[in-house]
């Protein structure tokens, strides 16, 4: 039996079927939709995990001194890999001298923090201000002054247990006094709430580390005859004038001012306020001379 061509059905072949252009753009929506929800979610955890565990009020103390060791051990070694690969005097130091030029990468990172903090509490926001009608300013705190505390302490303690384990490559005992009592001051206002104001007040004399960190690395890398160096020079002996002299005179003004307030500390808290500005005022006073008389010498020999 001979099929032809005419006797066998024609089936065309349907034509594929394709989403129209409307329901992909629609498709696409939902999904993009979907993934920013999905985005705005684990935001808003994340958040509420900040807020109400790592920077929640009974926690800030512990959570900011751990941040502060880790920006330590993160600032070390950024300061390791970046000096590496653009300062070539850094590959012709020594192991000590790479321990310090790193060390002291962390101090004026944590200088920048401390005093930038300490500026804004003291002088620019009103937790401090005498017109602010919120209670003694003894007892005055937030979540920002208790955790940029808390770094602080996590800074002493890492530069402190650095200078002890390498004693005295990177400064001598008065190096260990000054961290020392740094790190016992600074723990107990973050963790007791008393006199935070004092405690920033002498905090921002940290504001003279990278100047003085600065003129340690230009004098490494040889530069110690340069216009830099005897510009940095007069930089440090204002800001030290500023910031470690006159500041503490400040200080101590306030504390008179501020007496009535002051007596009702606890004990340790009221010798704390005294004593650890006396001692570091006098210390400040005696580099300030070896400052002054340097910055006279090197004057001397530029004439």
């Amino acid at each position: 039996m001979r099929f032809t061509e005419d006797r066998i059905p024609s089936q065309p072949i349907p034509p594929t079927k394709q989403l129209p252009l409307i329901d992909r753009d629609y498709v696409m929506m939902q999904v993009h939709e979907s993934t920013v929800m999905a985005m705005k979610s684990y935001g808003s955890q994340a958040e509420v995990l900040v807020k109400d565990y790592l920077l929640s009020d009974p926690l800030i103390p512990y959570t900011s001194i751990i941040c502060g060791m880790l920006m330590c051990k993160m600032v070390y070694d950024f300061t390791q890999i970046f000096s590496s690969f653009y300062f070539k005097s850094y590959t012709g130091l020594n192991k000590i001298q790479r321990l310090e030029w790193n060390n002291r990468g962390i101090s004026t990172v944590h200088a920048i923090f401390i005093t930038v903090t300490a500026l804004y509490l003291v002088f620019f926001s009103d937790l401090f201000s005498d017109n602010r009608l919120a209670g003694l300013v003894i007892y005055r705190k937030s979540p920002l002054s208790n955790f940029a505390l808390g770094v602080s302490v996590g800074y002493f303690v890492a530069d402190l247990g650095m200078i002890m384990w390498l004693y005295p490559s990177l400064g001598g005992m008065e190096y260990i006094v000054h961290h020392f009592l740094s790190v016992i001051s600074v723990a107990y206002t973050l963790f007791s709430g008393e006199g935070q104001l004092y405690t920033y007040m002498v905090l921002i004399s940290e504001m003279t580390t990278p100047g003085i960190n600065l003129r340690w690395y230009l004098d490494t890398a040889g530069m110690k005859r340069s216009n830099a160096y005897v510009v940095n020079g007069i930089v440090i002996f204002f800001a030290w004038l500023i910031a470690r002299v006159l500041l503490f005179v400040y200080l101590f003004y306030h504390v008179y001012l501020h007496y009535y307030q002051v007596e009702q500390l606890q004990p340790f808290g009221y010798l704390l306020v005294f004593g650890v500005p006396t001692v570091l005022g006098v210390m400040n006073l005696m580099w300030f001379v070896k400052i002054v008389k340097g910055l006279k010498k090197q004057l001397a020999k530029r004439q």
